[in-house]
């Protein structure tokens, strides 16, 4: 597991056993401390619930999300019907995203994006069934979710506003004869939202969004004062080059980055984790499929288009703030909507049987280099960026350090004490008493021991057990 990922495994062993996060917060509703980059609280008691009932694991706390990518095949089926698109749609968008590399990457490990888009889909999903069926129950459920998902991830805190108030201009006039129903959705949004909107007011709030966004660079003010200066400095000059001119070709150039063809049919994101960097984030048997699926939406518009476009062009959004574009988890919101597209595209253009046939062999073989890739070959590849080695490290160190009054761990490797707490699964009240920590002015937490384990730290060797960290692999030395 990479450290985001144990981080949520033990705040969520924590919460399970002491209802208390591992700084002792009890049942944290805002957000949860962990490292200091404040996780949205909703992935932490998914699992700490899975935790619950599986116990302490691996499997237990990628569970959520893992779960969360199959239950989201199931709501693209009902979402494509309830579009009016028909069951032979539904059936191919489900079977579509069911072996999309996207999905199946995202829904290996305890991803937050991939549990909030689950969340997100299934809002969208229930709003336009309440809406079509005048059912105040889906309304209500509407909300429960598209809420949850802000409690999820970042990213959906964006998106679900925007993405809200397009459905609510899509079906206004279905909305102005349901008032009632639509008042109580939206106060039950913003009684459900009243918890997190202090947290979005504080200090740490705006520094992680500062951490992550380039809109708190000054590169585009000083590239606009720049070209004003080098044009003369006259009205003209102003005009052209204003800064939020440069804001806004920056924010269509972070946008545009997530639609490239590269990252959606070649090579898919740059970050290993997030990719295996042999296939896109879509198969490229699909590009003729989806641009067909697009040409056939906007021939026949409808609501169904509406809601389908407003969903594409919407979900790039909170991606595009972001500095490393394109992002393949940050995009995640768009789910399943290329999926539903290339679907629309496969049933217009499918007419002949041999075709037909054509096309399933081929996606069969897409998924199978893509598995096998994924199982025999990525795991070596993408072994530094998961952390490998941590675990059995751990696992090793566990059997000796009883010889030894101490524990010294390098921390080049990055965050060992998580690991420790994870894997020998720590009592969180012991941890809490026991630990040294600091926190600095970013509100970055650094663990410099607890009980007999120090990190970081330049111990006698001839007292503790020395774990270093030499060409991507762990050194354990001692007497």
């Amino acid at each position: 597991m990479y450290w985001d990922e144990a981080s949520l495994g033990y705040n969520a062993y924590s919460i399970a056993t002491t209802l208390r996060d591992e700084h002792g917060e009890f049942l944290p509703i805002q957000r949860f401390i962990a490292f200091g980059d404040y996780k949205p609280p909703a992935y932490i008691y998914a699992a700490a619930a899975s935790i619950k009932v599986l116990g302490l694991s691996e499997f237990s706390i990628r569970f959520p999300s893992a779960l969360a990518g199959t239950l989201l095949v199931v709501a693209a089926y009902f979402l494509v019907k309830e579009l009016g698109f028909g069951k032979k749609t539904a059936l191919i968008a489900a079977a579509v995203l069911a072996i999309s590399p996207w999905s199946l990457q995202m829904s290996r490990a305890a991803f937050e994006g991939n549990l909030a888009t689950f969340f997100s889909g299934l809002g969208i999903l229930l709003f336009i069934k309440a809406v079509n069926t005048r059912k105040l129950l889906l309304y209500f459920l509407a909300s429960i979710f598209l809420i949850l998902s802000m409690y999820t991830f970042n990213s959906h805190r964006v998106f679900v506003p925007l993405i809200t108030i397009a459905l609510s201009l899509i079906y206004f006039k279905e909305l102005i004869q349901q008032k009632r129903n639509f008042l109580l959705f939206l106060v039950s949004c913003i009684l459900f939202l009243l918890p997190l909107l202090p947290y979005a007011m504080t200090r740490e709030s705006r520094l992680r969004f500062e951490e992550t966004s380039w809109t708190t660079d000054l590169g585009p003010i000083e590239t606009s004062n720049s070209r004003i200066a080098l044009d003369g400095g006259n009205i003209l000059a102003n005009l052209v080059h204003n800064r939020r001119v440069v804001y806004s070709l920056e924010f269509l150039q972070h946008y545009t980055d997530n639609f490239k063809v590269d990252f959606l049919f070649f090579t898919g994101d740059i970050n290993p984790r997030l990719s295996t960097g042999k296939v896109g984030e879509m198969y490229l048997i699909e590009l003729p499929f989806l641009l067909a699926g697009i040409y056939y939406l906007i021939k026949n518009r409808s609501k169904a288009s509406a809601v389908i476009f407003a969903w594409l062009l919407l979900a790039p959004i909170p991606a595009a703030l972001a500095r490393e574009t394109p992002h393949a988890l940050r995009f995640l919101n768009v789910l399943p909507v290329p999926q539903i597209i290339t679907a629309i595209g496969l049933v217009k253009l499918l007419n002949l049987k041999l075709l037909k046939y054509l096309v399933i062999t081929l996606y069969l073989v897409s998924c199978l280099l893509y598995l096998k890739d994924y199982y025999l070959n990525y795991p070596n590849r993408s072994a530094t960026e998961w952390q490998y080695g941590y675990k059995q490290m751990v696992n090793q160190v566990s059997k000796i350090e009883n010889n030894y009054k101490c524990v010294s761990v390098t921390e080049d490797a990055g965050r060992p004490y998580i690991y420790f707490l994870l894997y020998k699964q720590y009592p969180p009240e012991k941890y809490r008493a026991t630990r040294n920590a600091d926190r600095d002015w970013f509100g970055f937490w650094t663990v410099h021991s607890f009980d007999k384990y120090y990190f970081g730290s330049n111990l006698d060797p001839k007292q503790c057990l020395r774990i270093d960290y030499v060409d991507n692999q762990f050194v354990i030395s001692g007497i």
